[in-house]
């Protein structure tokens, strides 16, 4: 009979109102409540959201530091490293290509722009000047130059998820090619993994105060009422995102022998912080943690969570295409099958170069534009005033794409417990980590 690990333990004896999702749940609705009824209290909570996010961010680069370069100095081939990152990018091209398809086809069959007869020359220009001019600097050879770092430790100063990565995998792969002379190195990066990912369970406490904030802010500032003169674009996504979600990659996880609405079930606090605060990185250091736990090996979580963040953006792409198309169907502007190809593979492009960036959707949507003219950019000013609640709908996405990625990977690695995932998707005590050998 296998051993019950103590955390798992202490979680099955925690009554509901001490669990994190119970918390946050209740934040929201607080929150949601607070911006309804006092605007003006809502929009000054806006502090405490971005303070939490600011505590994650804090502790983002260490997490993946760590746990990429104890992962491939563990390694006992290195050309596991390259093996595990092409699959990856592979599974990663092939995905975000077909969400773009996604958002395309649900675009000309529902039409949700269609009928607004909206003048371009009517729109405030000015209200979407500054997206436009952040995203003139998204170019490819800008996107692959700033994931050089400009020293070996300024990616921990800054905020370039793909820099921590570069110098993590260097530095890994640097650490085991020199053998036993690395060990006592890898030794004190094993210790030192355990009190980071203590401190991140200490910050993650604070994540009901983070969504409360977060969330008041949102509704206080646009309101609820902002929703109704765009609901059918917002509706549309929603309903576009669930069913690339259920359907797409359902189907796959079925194929990969897990069932993606039980993922989603076991990662439902790490889900609703993201909806909490309208950001996918508030949960990255959880999503790596919850996955080793549930059998994903350490080395493939390492490299495969990561690189998803800024490679695999199922939610960013649907919302492009999608909200491409409404502006143009607003706007009265016909797009031929060739300027709707273009536009396709102008934001596979684009959305790559979103990496690190703030607010990356609306201003990947902007470079997008910028580059497909018959699209006018000044049309983005119809969604700026509901792109807020879009974006919790791209976040979303994008965490669900990178958990149901980093299964599938493992499973291609055959570096994933199947017995350990099962039972962590079915809510069952989990069986120790050294009591079941890895199988695929």
């Amino acid at each position: 009979m296998h051993a019950v690990p103590a955390e798992a333990m202490n979680t099955l004896k925690l009554p509901f109102y001490r669990q994190l999702y119970f918390q946050v749940v209740a934040a929201i609705i607080i929150g949601v409540l607070l911006g309804y009824f006092e605007p003006a209290y809502g929009e000054a909570m806006k502090p405490l959201g971005d303070a939490f996010i600011k505590l994650i961010k804090m502790i983002i680069a260490p997490v993946i530091f760590l746990t990429i370069v104890t992962g491939i100095a563990g390694m006992t081939q290195l050309s596991t490293v390259g093996r595990v990152f092409g699959k990856a990018m592979a599974y990663f091209l092939t995905f975000s290509t077909l969400a773009l398809v996604v958002g395309l086809v649900v675009a000309n069959v529902f039409q949700p722009g269609a009928g607004m007869n909206i003048n371009p020359a009517d729109l405030d220009q000015k209200a979407v000047q500054g997206f436009v001019a952040k995203s003139h600097d998204m170019t490819l050879v800008g996107f692959v130059m700033d994931i050089i770092p400009k020293t070996l430790i300024s990616p921990f100063v800054g905020d370039n998820i793909l820099q921590v990565l570069l110098v993590a995998v260097l530095f890994g792969v640097s650490l085991a090619m020199v053998g036993d002379a690395g060990k006592p190195v890898l030794n004190f990066f094993e210790a030192l993994t355990k009190p980071v990912f203590k401190l991140v369970n200490i910050v993650m406490k604070a994540a009901p105060i983070g969504a409360f904030g977060a969330m008041a802010f949102t509704i206080g500032k646009f309101g609820l009422g902002s929703l109704l003169n765009l609901a059918e674009l917002v509706l549309t996504f929603y309903i576009t995102s669930a069913i690339f979600v259920l359907v797409v990659l359902g189907a796959v996880a079925r194929a990969c022998g897990f069932s993606v609405i039980k993922l989603i079930r076991y990662l439902k606090e790490e889900l609703l912080l993201v909806l909490g605060t309208s950001s996918s990185e508030s949960a990255l250091p959880s999503l790596m943690e919850k996955m080793e736990k549930a059998g994903c090996k350490k080395s493939v979580v390492g490299l495969v969570v990561p690189t998803g963040y800024s490679f695999n953006l199922d939610g960013t792409n649907i919302y492009m295409t999608l909200a491409a198309l409404f502006i143009a169907q607003a706007t009265n502007t016909e797009l031929t099958l060739g300027h709707q190809i273009a536009l396709l593979l102008v934001a596979m492009l684009s959305s790559k170069g979103a990496a690190g960036v703030t607010g990356a959707g609306f201003i990947t949507l902007a470079a997008t534009l910028a580059v497909v003219p018959e699209v006018p950019v000044a049309g983005m000013a119809l969604i700026l005033g509901v792109d807020r609640f879009m974006s919790e709908c791209r976040s979303l996405t994008n965490f669900i794409g990178n958990a149901v990625a980093t299964v599938v990977v493992s499973r291609w690695e055959k570096g994933v417990d199947m017995e350990r995932l099962h039972a962590a998707l079915d809510g069952k005590p989990l069986p120790a980590l050294d009591a079941v050998p890895a199988k695929a």
